[in-house]
């Protein structure tokens, strides 16, 4: 919950400190829980409402960071993909059976943090519902409002450019 929360808010502070007035409107509103979703669909539905309530009341003031252009989107060369649209050659797991394969697994996993964070803040979103937080695609529309469609591409798009970052670190490929 702390991720997603992290990266509605930007900030890991803003994201504990949204987590906990999620959990305080859990414990309040579990009686009014009427079982139409998941649990943990409603849990999150509650983060994401918490959280556009603080982007109100924040929103008067604008970091520089938002000032600038944001990156263009290279697409991963087709060859990337087998005929059936998996990937070509899977990044392999990490297997930690030496001091250097646990230096090399805490490596890739800092890359894939900062690969994270350098997502636009829906991409990150709906990566890290879907493969850090196990929610499916109907739940994380439903609690971000949007089509399974969108999140289906927005989940495409953040996995391409998570990937790109590891296959640029690991095999240094541009």
């Amino acid at each position: 919950m702390l991720r997603v929360a992290r990266g509605l808010t930007g900030t890991t502070a803003s994201g504990e400190e949204l987590v906990q007035e999620t959990w305080m409107a859990v414990i309040k509103g579990l009686d009014g829980f009427q079982g139409r979703s998941s649990l943990k669909g409603w849990v999150y539905s509650i983060l994401k409402n918490k959280a556009r309530t603080t982007a109100r009341r924040d929103a008067r003031v604008t970091p520089f960071s938002a000032l600038g252009p944001e990156e263009a989107d290279r697409p991963v060369a087709s060859e990337r993909y087998t005929a059936g649209g998996s990937w070509a050659q899977p990044i392999g797991t990490w297997e930690v059976d030496s001091p250097e394969s646990l230096l090399l697994a805490q490596e890739g996993q800092a890359v894939v943090q900062r690969a994270l964070e350098a997502l636009p803040e829906r991409q990150r979103i709906v990566v890290v519902m879907r493969d850090g937080e196990g929610l499916s695609a109907h739940e994380v529309a439903a609690v971000l409002e949007l089509s399974e469609a969108n999140v289906r591409v927005l989940l495409h798009r953040g996995r391409s450019r998570v990937r790109r970052a590891l296959a640029e670190h690991l095999l240094g490929e541009r």
